[in-house]
């Protein structure tokens, strides 16, 4: 999410919020430090927010509440501020916030309807990690000579066996993926998928010794332990995360291999974890030491 504009709390929004909900504009507006802030997923919107509000503000009788709306209580002005838009126009602003996280989603079911949901793994063979050495990391390192290997290091998290599986990770997947694709830049996203995905299956290559292991979950952990780590040092940024939703994750990840870990790959919920730490640790310190920044978002303003 970013700031598309700020107003003095004195100005009544309520007829305004009714106009960005006729244009189809998804907002939140909220007080900080006496100000009325409206935030909007991206940059598009935000402009569009900006013009809409230089027009209705040409308009000096829109700005005086009528008596309905000075008698209208909290609950009631919340209420008329939600969304209401038809679902087309809706779909389609949320594959352009976040399309990213939507291809993979699309992608995982597709593998799922194809596999059968993990029944016919020899229907997706193709998607399983390469077999490459498992003496250490750097003789694995060695052996990825073409695109093709590269690329099915990556590919097991599309790998889903059964429906629990799927459901879980793809719920996941679209909270922290949706919200940080909102507000980083895309390519920067990109990386954040591949550097978990890539971690998280290597890890769990080597652990195990084999190849026939699959799901998004590394991914998901490596976008808890990113989110969770930006959230704390730039909570700025909107982040949608709390210290006792990480510490739920962690407890989860410590009981499944405790009690479940010769059927889960918890070594890839590890490698998932570690990877989206680090690299939330040096995206934070690069925005805050070499860009003097505080939060992180697309339109490079802070």
């Amino acid at each position: 999410m970013i700031r598309a504009v700020s107003l003095s709390i004195d100005v009544n929004l309520l007829r305004f919020g009714y106009l960005l909900q006729r244009q189809g504009i998804s907002h939140r507006i909220i007080e900080e430090s006496g100000q009325q802030v409206i935030w909007v997923s991206g940059e598009a919107e935000a402009a569009l927010v900006r013009q809409a509000l230089t027009d209705w503000s040409s308009n000096s009788g829109n700005q005086q509440a009528d008596p309905v709306m000075r008698e209208a209580g909290p609950q009631s002005v919340a209420a008329a501020l939600l969304p209401r838009r038809s679902l087309l126009p809706s779909l389609k602003r949320t594959f352009v916030a976040s399309p990213v996280t939507l291809s993979l989603i699309a992608i995982c079911f597709l593998v799922a309807l194809l596999s059968l949901l993990g029944t016919q793994p020899g229907r997706v063979v193709v998607l399983f990690y390469p077999l490459l050495a498992t003496d250490n990391l750097l003789a694995l390192l060695g052996e990825l000579t073409s695109i093709v290997t590269l690329l099915r290091t990556l590919t097991p998290m599309f790998l889903h066996f059964g429906e629990l599986h799927l459901i879980f990770n793809m719920l996941w997947l679209w909270y922290f993926g949706r919200q940080l694709e909102a507000i980083h830049p895309r390519w920067l996203f990109i990386v954040l998928i591949i550097l978990a995905s890539f971690v998280s299956n290597t890890t769990q290559y080597l652990s195990s010794n084999f190849n026939n292991f699959g799901g998004m979950s590394g991914v998901v952990y490596g976008l808890v332990g990113y989110t969770w780590l930006v959230h704390t040092l730039m909570p700025r940024s909107k982040l949608q995360i709390r210290g006792s939703m990480f510490a739920v994750f962690v407890a989860a990840l410590v009981l499944m291999e405790i009690l479940a870990s010769s059927w889960i790959a918890t070594a890839a919920h590890i490698g998932g974890l570690l990877s989206g730490l680090l690299l939330g640790l040096g995206v934070a310190g690069f925005y805050r030491l070499v860009l003097k920044r505080d939060l992180i978002s697309r339109s490079g303003t802070s």
